[in-house]
C-alpha cells in the first residue's frame, strides 16, 4: 500500500529509530516497502538495510535527488518520505490508512504532513518553547515528513534535483492540498 522513502547521512543510530517505528505499520499491512537512500559513503545504512529487510539505493547528490531516486525506485501508488530520526507516534498506522482511503474517493489530490512535537530529551526553557511556537506558525518543515499520491508527487514535479532546499519547495507546492494529520512525528 504504502513506499516509504527514508533519505539518510550514513549515520545508523536515527535510520533503526525510523525502522523501528514503521514495524507495527509494515505488520498491519500499511507498509509495503522502505527504501533507504544513503550518500553511500560507508557500507552502514547498506547493512542496515540487509538486515531490516529493506531497499538500498546510494545515491550522490542532495538530498532532494536522493529523495526523487528512491520515489523512482518505490513501487507503491502511495509514497511516505521521512528523514532518518523521524519518529513516528502509535496512532500513525490508523490514520495514514484512512487519509489513503478518504484520498482515493476525492477527486481532489491531498497530501498529507504529520504534526511536529519537540522531543522529550530536548531542552526545555522559554527559548526552546518560543522556537517551538515559531515552529508550528511558520508552516510544515521537511522533518514533518510526507504523505503523497505518487501521481500526485509527479504532477507536481516531485523533488527538484537540483535545489538545494528541495523538500521546501515541494511543501509549498501543495497549498491547499495539505493536511495536516493528526498523529505526531519527532526526531530523534
Amino acid at each position: 500500500m504504502l513506499s516509504v522513502i527514508i533519505a539518510t547521512d550514513g549515520v545508523e543510530a536515527p535510520v533503526v529509530a525510523t525502522l523501528a517505528a514503521l514495524v507495527p505499520g509494515a505488520a498491519a499491512g500499511v507498509v509495503r516497502e522502505v527504501v533507504l537512500v544513503d550518500r553511500g559513503t560507508s557500507d552502514t545504512i547498506a547493512h542496515v538495510a540487509d538486515v531490516a529487510g529493506c531497499d538500498f539505493l546510494a545515491c550522490e547528490g542532495s538530498r532532494g535527488a536522493m529523495l526523487a531516486a528512491g520515489a523512482r525506485r518505490a513501487r507503491s501508488h502511495w509514497l511516505m518520505f521521512l528523514l532518518a530520526g523521524s519518529v513516528l507516534d502509535a496512532n500513525w498506522i490508523d490514520e495514514v490508512a484512512q487519509f489513503t482511503q478518504n484520498a482515493a474517493l476525492d477527486t481532489t489530490p491531498r497530501a498529507g504532513i504529520f504534526r511536529y512535537e519537540r522531543s522529550p530529551y530536548a531542552n526545555g526553557g522559554a527559548a526552546a518553547w518560543l522556537k517551538h511556537a515559531a515552529r508550528a506558525i511558520s508552516g510544515p518543515k521537511p522533518d514533518q515528513g510526507l504523505v503523497i499520491l505518487r501521481s500526485h508527487y509527479d504532477k507536481l514535479g516531485g523533488h527538484d534535483v537540483n535545489a538545494s532546499n528541495a523538500e521546501t519547495r515541494l511543501l509549498r507546492k501543495l497549498g491547499r492540498a495539505r493536511v495536516m494529520l493528526r498523529s505526531r512525528i519527532t526526531m530523534r
